[in-house]
């Protein structure tokens, strides 16, 4: 799967999901201090999936016109440490394969998936 990690996803998350197979751009590596904006452009001009812990990207996702991701996965599970978080994105995105498309609310006992669509 292609990814672009957010600023706020770990190192040890950022490198188990390339470990796994994943291709993974991380703005940390690409472009450090990007907005919100820049970053959901990047993923739409890319066509990444777009992983993150910042919930404004809903905001952005749902009710502005900017470009979006290809799919969106906000994560609201505990930061336990770098490491489970690690374990928690690889379970989670490889548990399904249908992210494209859509904005995913991951949370420890449920996700949430709806369409991304605009009217």
């Amino acid at each position: 799967m292609r990814l672009l990690a957010n600023e706020n996803i770990p190192l040890d998350a950022v490198k188990a999901l390339r470990v796994g197979g994943h291709e993974v751009l991380w703005i940390r590596e690409e472009v450090p201090g990007s907005t919100d904006i820049e970053v959901m452009a990047l993923a739409h001009r890319q066509g990444l999936i777009l992983i993150t812990f910042d919930k404004d990207f809903g905001e952005l996702a749902f009710r502005t016109t900017q470009p979006l991701a290809r799919g969106i996965i906000l994560f609201r599970i505990p930061m336990i440490s770098s490491t489970y978080i690690a374990k928690a994105l690889v379970k989670v995105i490889g548990s399904r394969d249908d992210w494209g498309g859509h904005f995913a609310v991951v949370e420890e006992d449920r996700i949430r998936i709806k369409p991304l669509k605009r009217d």
